[in-house]
């Protein structure tokens, strides 16, 4: 694992003043790295999900949800089986046996539309819990020499957060970066090693 240091900056151009003072420092240009950071719950989202959530008509949480129509289909198709099986084996006349299967698959279509609206709620509390802000954040690959130096720049170029951690650096990149996971403030680090 590599140790590094990052700050968060609200625009590429701020941060890329910043890279240069890095490089005037001596760290090299494979070891530092810009990218953003999306807002919270929007990281990974499908190119389909973000189109529907820019209609207003399609923005309620329920549609946005990548498995409303597998879980109200499922829903529906399960309940008109069993609409049909229950009162198909009463010998009931062709019209109970079809209005039966309908309200199966209305029943079903609903139950499956709870599960979707219950994924949702379970999505939006993942949301809530992710407290990294969004923004340009630049790492920088660091060693045990010079991580101060890289904190220090961060910090005197208005870095709004600089955070520490452990990662793989690969190909000039921080490679596992999680936005999910809450950073870890430069400071705290070093006062829990101390």
């Amino acid at each position: 694992m590599s140790l590094i240091v990052a700050g968060r900056f609200t625009t590429f151009p701020a941060a890329e003043a910043v890279a240069e003072q890095l490089f005037a420092r001596g760290f090299l240009e494979e070891d530092v790295n810009l990218f953003f950071v999306n807002p919270r719950g929007q990281h990974a989202r499908h190119a389909a999900q973000a189109a529907m959530a820019r209609i207003p008509a399609l923005a309620s949480p329920a549609l946005v949800s990548p498995h409303l129509a597998r879980n109200i289909t499922a829903g529906a198709v399960a309940g008109a089986v069993v609409g049909v099986v229950i009162f198909g084996g009463m010998s009931a006349s062709f019209p109970i046996v079809v209005m039966a299967a309908g309200v199966g698959a209305w029943v079903g279509a609903r139950i499956g539309m709870s599960a979707s609206r219950k994924q949702v709620a379970e999505h939006h509390e993942r949301v809530l819990r992710e407290t990294r802000n969004s923004g340009v954040l630049l790492a920088v690959h660091v060693g045990a020499e010079n991580q101060a130096i890289a904190a220090e720049v961060l910090s005197a170029a208005g870095a709004a957060e600089v955070e520490r951690a452990s990662g793989r650096w690969q190909g000039g990149h921080w490679a596992d970066f999680d936005p999910t996971r809450a950073p870890e403030p430069y400071g705290e680090a070093g006062r829990q090693q101390a």
